[in-house]
């Protein structure tokens, strides 16, 4: 009998496309020597079917709250693996990142968004780690090389104008904003004000104030999906007092149904509307489930389940000890 020979393909012959179906089931710890093998390899572990989401809900920092600004402390070798794992993803992903995924318990700071935003130039869509070490001149400077953004997810701000005129200036097919933490009348003025063309907006579990809702259902004419579901909505008194409001007017609700989506929900027995009533209106994610954060009622922001690119397994293994 004649020596059986193997008809397959060897490794380094295979077709990209095979090798990004393989490689698609790796985590970043994984990906990354995988990604070193050859030209081939490294050109398969760079395509954009693996890269199009970069979700790095599970990475967190290592803090301590505060007095004094920036109102937390943050322990130096978090700083340091963030850097790490940023530079091992945007290495890989060759700028092929479309959408990127923070924790809100991130504390980020100038030197990593702008390590960021220089190596992600095709980003459409930000989930915004936590704003306290980043300066207004850092996320503005992102925001402009962040041309295509379309959408955004950000905690709460004291000072949002400048970044709603920032994206109005620099992002021309902006249409989607999630605001987690408080609205007010200073906030919607800024996007009716920046943001005109605006079609989506999320105040899921935020604090609301009654007059900046009426501004945007009466003066926002590209609107199309508004959720209030389980924000605690404040009516702001002659006397500057806040009274909580459990009902909407029927006015408000005739200018709501005008919109595509509107969901809203403040009952009693809603779990999520129970929380933020004992949160008195700002929300303490932390307390409750690793996912409920991460939940929309607006089908395109919701995170849905954590990405395998930084899974539970690549979180253990870049741990600081």
């Amino acid at each position: 009998m004649g020596e059986n020979k193997w008809m397959g393909k060897r490794w380094e012959d295979m077709d990209t496309d095979v090798l990004v179906k393989i490689f698609k089931e790796l985590n970043l710890v994984e990906l990354s020597p995988v990604s070193q093998v050859c030209r081939l390899w490294r050109l398969a572990c760079s395509d954009p079917l693996i890269w199009g989401t970069l979700d790095f809900g599970l990475l967190k920092s290592n803090f301590i709250q505060t007095r004094a600004s920036p109102y937390i402390w943050v322990d130096d070798r978090s700083d340091k693996r963030l850097a790490r794992i940023l530079r091992v993803a945007m290495a890989i992903s060759c700028g092929n990142v479309n959408c990127m995924i923070f924790h809100y318990n991130l504390y980020m700071k100038d030197e990593h968004l702008h390590f960021i935003s220089e190596r992600s130039p095709h980003l459409k869509r930000l989930v915004m780690p936590a704003w306290n070490r980043i300066t207004r001149v850092g996320i503005c400077q992102a925001i402009q090389r962040w041309q295509e953004l379309e959408s955004l997810t950000m905690p709460t701000i004291g000072h949002p104008p400048y970044i709603m005129e920032e994206i109005g200036r620099s992002c021309k097919n902006f249409t989607e904003l999630k605001v987690m933490g408080s609205f007010d009348h200073q906030f919607a003025s800024a996007i009716l004000q920046f943001l005109p063309k605006l079609k989506v907006l999320s105040l899921r579990c935020s604090k609301v104030t009654m007059d900046a809702l009426q501004s945007l259902l009466h003066s926002m004419e590209y609107l199309e999906v508004l959720n209030i579901s389980h924000s605690l909505l404040l009516a702001i008194a002659a006397n500057g007092r806040k009274q909580v409001v459990h009902e909407l007017d029927g006015q408000i609700l005739e200018r709501a149904s005008r919109l595509r989506e509107f969901h809203y929900c403040q009952s009693r027995t809603c779990i999520a509307c129970q929380r933020m009533v004992v949160d008195e209106g700002i929300m303490r994610w932390y307390r409750y489930e690793d996912w409920f954060w991460r939940r929309d009622e607006v089908r395109s922001l919701d995170l849905q389940d954590y990405g395998k690119l930084f899974d539970a397994g690549c979180e253990r293994l870049t741990s600081v000890e």
